[in-house]
């Protein structure tokens, strides 16, 4: 009987100390409001989470049901605090500006490739829940 391959080493704690030790580093010198470049690394932090969630979630859905399920809710309550921290994003100032205008406001061009970033992987992440979710269970209370 072949063995099968053992996972690579758990990173997930790495990841969950590097957040600890940038909080303790950063956050007490850090200026009051979180920078747009903080909420959108928070953001890919979030995504690929809700990303790890996702695939145990569809793997244990062919094993475990009842794993599944807490999974599943897991999975999108990590989009809706994704979804949150784009919105975050968009109203966090520039560097020393204002936030961005609603959309209906804006003129000319998007703000370019670097600011559309976070658009571009929460539009990918978007795509992935509506595959897994339903409209009712996307819906979410806006603060």
């Amino acid at each position: 009987m072949q063995r099968p391959t053992e996972p690579a080493q758990d990173f997930v704690p790495f990841a969950t100390a590097a957040i600890d030790f940038h909080q303790a580093l950063n956050l007490p010198a850090s200026p009051l409001v979180a920078s747009r470049s903080e909420l959108d690394s928070l953001h890919a932090h979030l995504t690929s989470l809700l990303a790890l969630l996702d695939a145990h979630a569809q793997r244990a859905g062919k094993l475990l049901p009842t794993l599944a399920r807490p999974l599943a809710a897991a999975r999108l309550r990590a989009w809706q605090v994704t979804d949150l921290l784009h919105t975050a994003f968009h109203a966090a100032p520039h560097d020393g500006g204002e936030p961005d205008p609603p959309s209906d406001l804006r003129s000319g061009l998007p703000e370019g490739a670097p600011e559309l970033t976070i658009c571009h992987r929460h539009q990918r992440a978007s795509r992935l829940l509506r595959r897994r979710a339903t409209p009712t269970d996307l819906r979410h209370d806006r603060p």
